[in-house]
């Protein structure tokens, strides 16, 4: 990971120099995986997470010269959301060749399914902070305290089979599962303090 270096605010006032390569590389390494998951759980195909990836990383190229993120207009997290969908929306037409009625339809349908949508995007935002937090975690705490999280704090193995393969006590892995959930819960309140 490039590393969580800059605030959320900063690195958006860095893309919109727009020359600056570390910048996108960082906003890549942030966001790509929440593009291309939540355009998964829009029914996207695998194979094509990573064109819409693209697509929309060509369409912030082109937005964010001279952009200030003021947050009493709106969250980025928002306007990212909806940078996705048009590329999803825009892709999925373009697929279905000229406009008819069932095209009609089924884009009168999408704006019935906000509230779906909306979920789905808070889930995967939800999970985007997790995984970033993770990876801090996985560069802050030890190997034994990693696996005794994972396997008894997310996996869900009895403790006392975790201790026993770790070479822990069930306290140590008690422990490992308390301090890592605090530091999660720490990072991801960071995580989104730092969003605006």
């Amino acid at each position: 990971m490039l590393g969580q270096t800059t605030t959320h605010a900063s690195l958006l006032a860095r893309l919109s120099q727009g020359s600056d390569r570390g910048a996108w590389a960082e906003f890549l390494d942030r966001y790509a995986d929440l593009i291309r998951g939540f355009a998964r759980r829009q029914g996207v195909q695998p194979a094509d997470c990573d064109d819409v990836l693209q697509s929309v990383l060509m369409a912030l190229t082109q937005s964010m010269p001279g952009f200030t993120y003021d947050p009493a207009k709106g969250k980025f997290r928002s306007y990212l959301k909806t940078a996705v969908l048009h590329v999803i929306y825009r892709k999925s037409f373009q697929n279905k060749g000229a406009v008819t009625l069932e095209n009609l339809e089924e884009l009168t349908a999408v704006g019935a399914a906000d509230e779906a949508i909306e979920a789905q995007w808070e889930s995967e935002w939800r999970q985007y902070h997790l995984r970033l937090a993770m990876k801090t975690v996985a560069a802050e705490f030890n190997k034994s305290d990693l696996q005794a999280f994972e396997r008894y704090g997310l996996a869900g193995e009895p403790a006392q089979q975790v201790a026993d393969a770790l070479g822990l006590t069930m306290d140590q892995v008690y422990q490992a599962k308390s301090r890592l959930l605090r530091r999660l819960g720490e990072l991801i309140e960071q995580q989104v303090q730092d969003e605006g």
